[in-house]
């Protein structure tokens, strides 16, 4: 799989997507409360949102009173981010696996990165970077798509193997194709460990209330089984 097939969906993507976040119940009343009640403090923190598409996370925390720099490999994306948040916090294109060489050692208070490291193949090299942009005794607040339900909605047979996967969005106003990767929950969870981080929290969310009233149907599988994991990791 290559990163031009996730980026191509995502340039595809960015306007619609942008147009709709702010109610899309998956990402307004399910991801986005269950990632933000992990991280700590917001307030004077200076605070990276690694992966951040058209600067959702960042307007709110920007709003709280925190310190935010933005990357995302999708150039229209950081337009949007740029637009949304009207000159306030740092965006800049970036590709979530390579080193993220304009930032310093020791420099956020908190990293965090929304459903996105399911496009890395790899999280090792990712995780090194966080952690060591990380201040001492800093968080790392992942959201991430559940293993046992990508499990079964990709339909897979290699339960242990990081797979290459791709999915049809509808969502955002166009049928959209976007690839990445299912991995096991131990792939979930022993990158985090090995790199530098122990795992304060984890949690398999329900969708807040509001959620029903723009999708029922989900609102009920939601509360049966999750379809994301929220995890908070303390750098050691």
């Amino acid at each position: 799989m290559s990163k031009e097939k996730i980026l191509e969906a995502y340039e595809d993507l960015a306007e619609d997507y942008n147009a709709l976040i702010d109610h899309k119940p998956h990402n307004a009343y399910y991801d986005r409360p269950n990632t933000l009640r992990l991280i700590p403090v917001i307030k004077g923190k200076h605070i990276l949102d690694a992966a951040c598409g058209p600067g959702k996370y960042a307007e709110i925390l920007l709003g709280q009173g925190a310190m935010v720099t933005g990357f995302d490999i999708s150039p229209k994306m950081i337009a949007l981010a740029n637009e949304r948040n009207n000159g306030r916090g740092e965006f800049y294109v970036h590709d979530l696996s390579q080193p993220m060489i304009t930032l310093k050692d020791e420099s956020f208070d908190t990293v965090v990165c929304a459903l996105a490291m399911h496009y890395l193949e790899d999280w090792n090299p990712t995780l090194r970077e966080f952690a060591r942009v990380l201040k001492p005794n800093g968080s790392l607040v992942l959201s991430i798509e559940h293993p046992f339900f990508e499990y079964e909605y990709f339909k897979s047979k290699k339960y242990f193997e990081v797979e290459a996967v791709a999915a049809t969005w509808s969502g955002f106003g166009k049928d959209v194709i976007v690839h990445s990767y299912r991995r096991p929950l131990m792939e979930c969870i022993l990158p985090i460990t090995r790199n530098g981080f122990y795992i304060d929290q984890l949690i398999e969310p329900k969708p807040e209330p509001e959620f029903e009233k723009y999708d029922k149907k989900h609102f009920k599988e939601l509360n049966a089984f999750p379809s994301f994991m929220h995890i908070r990791a303390v750098k050691r």
